[in-house]
């Protein structure tokens, strides 16, 4: 036992530190280069949409003028028919041919619309889903440049805090864990949601074409319906996971009102759970670093009860004056005993950890079986 301590004192938290930031810098590469590639093909498409969009306008043109002439034609074949002994065989023939031509040259006309269509509506559902690549690309650069800017300046002071060799060690470790952990949720959220459904409706789409074909309009409409139905589930599954990884809500509405959603949502997936929140000062905007810090340490405050304290009432309650910002997160859960060393989490580090680059205070209050209050205070400088 003693042998295995000593090994895990030799290796530095630097090393695992450069480590990770290596891990982080290659995986920064490749969603740079998915975005990039995304925009590349975002151009291509938009310029096919240009262009096919085009050849509908000229065909529709054509179109128009094919349906004047074959009804001249038909007129004409008509009254052919009316006063045939006025033509010669050969006018007879001439004005059915020239009919049918048209009629064929009008069908051939109704087909290639249909094709530009289906080829137009493809387009753009492909311009939707290479849009959402691009805004989720940047969006995770964003945070990865917040992680590498940590990595590589902020946690060159965790050894000063840390214990011992040990502790510096899990610590790291956990990060790695939780960003692999992180990529596996994401990984599996996207394969069982947005995925499925998207698979769900090509396969759709096909059975709308022969239905279509096969039975009629109106039952081809119901199939549309219930077709919408399925590509507003997916889209609601890709905000959904785009929201868990930052509310893009908070940029544009603040703090308050992002809150309010959030915790109205987290109450609506937890059914037996009461979820309370009162904004007790000022309901104004913040700077974005203290806007995304408290909403990630509310944010894990309330998942911690919910998941590990089995609480089914919380209550946010969140003050903001003009020096200072408070929040108290309550609730009744099994609670833990602050003093013994494995109730300080990995997610209570990193709450600590935001709220001292805040110059801020957080304590947690909290006994076996009388729930926990988490209460922060973050000083703000003018």
């Amino acid at each position: 036992m003693k042998t295995k301590i000593k090994q895990l004192n030799m290796k530095s938290i630097d090393e695992i530190r450069e480590e990770m930031i290596e891990t982080v810098t290659f995986s920064k590469s490749d969603i740079f280069q998915i975005g990039e590639q995304s925009r590349l093909d975002y151009e291509n498409i938009i310029n096919e949409l240009k262009n096919c969009k085009q050849m509908m306008t000229k065909l529709m043109n054509e179109g128009e003028l094919l349906e004047q002439q074959v009804i001249q034609a038909r007129n004409t074949l008509s009254e052919v028919s009316l006063n045939f002994k006025n033509y010669g065989e050969a006018d007879v023939r001439d004005a059915y041919e020239k009919a049918h031509q048209l009629q064929m040259e009008l069908s051939i006309n109704w087909q290639y619309k249909k094709q530009l269509l289906d080829k137009r509506d493809d387009l753009e559902k492909r311009l939707i889903g290479l849009n959402e690549t691009i805004d989720r690309a940047e969006q995770l650069i964003s945070q990865i440049s917040v992680v590498m800017n940590y990595l590589t300046s902020d946690l060159k002071q965790v050894g000063e805090v840390l214990e011992n060799a040990k502790a510096k060690q899990d610590f790291g470790l956990k990060i790695i864990e939780a960003q692999e952990e992180e990529r596996k949720r994401l990984s599996r959220e996207i394969h069982d949601g947005p995925a499925q459904l998207l698979a769900n409706v090509i396969l759709r789409s096909d059975l709308i074409e022969r239905v279509y074909h096969e039975i009629g309009v109106n039952e081809a409409f119901s199939e549309v319906q219930s077709f919408k139905e399925m590509v507003r589930s997916a889209l609601y599954e890709v905000r959904r996971i785009i929201y868990d990884l930052r509310p893009m809500a908070l940029d544009d509405l603040g703090l308050v009102t992002t809150l309010k959603k959030y915790l109205q949502t987290i109450e609506e997936y937890n059914n037996n759970s009461k979820i309370e929140f009162v904004n007790m000062g000022l309901e104004r905007r913040l700077p974005t670093k203290y806007e995304v810090a408290l909403f990630r340490m509310i944010q894990e405050s309330v998942q911690n009860a919910l998941k590990h304290a089995d609480a089914d009432e919380i209550k946010v309650r969140l003050e903001i004056t003009n020096v200072a910002i408070t929040v108290l997160v309550k609730d009744n859960g099994v609670g833990f005993d602050p003093g013994h060393k494995k109730a300080e989490s990995f997610g209570m580090i990193g709450m600590r950890e935001r709220v001292d680059l805040l110059n801020g205070e957080i304590t947690f209050d909290s006994k076996k079986g009388k729930g926990t209050a988490v209460l922060i205070r973050i000083p703000l400088i003018n």
